[in-house]
């Protein structure tokens, strides 16, 4: 539905009247830079074929949605801008609506005549103009904050990898100084075993001795 305004100028030199309308629909976040652009080649060839003049299509980006819809919380922004009598509107939500990765769209008249067809012709094309720079600043921002992350990450796993490499060898270090230290000690309790045999042994012996020789005396 089309909203009108009240103080609506008529053309009074028999000039058909060229109204200004501005599309506004949303789409899936996950689709691709490709999908869109197909969508919206499909969109301006519904204008070429509907006899409408193209303004320019305004990229808002992704933007949080004010409430869920389809399960998305998400959209991205588009506001299609171009000047006709009228007729193209239908056929051009026609395909919004059968688009599935279309979530809303809404059209409303923005000028009720434009004057200066080929004034605002121009000023559309500066600004979609403009638009193509930011877009281009944008990517390139992107870019830069997406090679930044990757370096990050790339020098956090290589300290923790570092980090966890040192601690094995720690750990290697402390279990083979607790094997030398628990080798060497099996290897002295023989020794002293031995060591108190020989000493008890020749005292056991003179005792035996030593009854003997007293039975024999008695």
């Amino acid at each position: 539905m089309i909203p009108k305004r009240p103080d609506a100028a008529r053309h009074l030199t028999g000039r058909k009247t060229l109204r200004e309308y501005e599309t506004t629909f949303i789409v899936q976040p996950e689709i691709s830079e490709e999908g869109n652009a197909s969508l919206l080649t499909k969109l301006d060839g519904i204008l070429a074929t509907g006899g409408a003049t193209r303004l320019m299509c305004e990229d808002h980006g992704k933007r949080k949605l004010a409430y869920e819809i389809n399960k998305f919380h998400k959209g991205h922004y588009y506001t299609l801008m171009f000047l006709d009598e009228g007729q193209v509107v239908p056929d051009l939500e026609r395909v919004l609506r059968l688009d599935e990765s279309v979530l809303r769209f809404l059209t409303i008249q923005a000028e009720e005549a434009v004057a200066d067809v080929e004034g605002r012709i121009a000023v559309a094309a500066e600004a979609e103009v403009e638009q193509a720079k930011r877009a281009a600043e944008r990517l390139a921002r992107e870019a830069e904050e997406a090679e930044a992350r990757r370096l990050a990450e790339e020098t956090a796993q290589r300290e923790a990898q570092e980090a966890a490499a040192r601690s094995e060898a720690e750990a290697a270090v402390a279990s083979s100084a607790e094997v030398a230290d628990g080798s060497s000690a099996p290897d002295e309790a023989p020794a002293e075993e031995a060591s108190v045999a020989d000493a008890e042994a020749p005292a056991g012996e003179d005792s035996s001795d030593s009854t003997s020789d007293e039975g024999e005396k008695s």
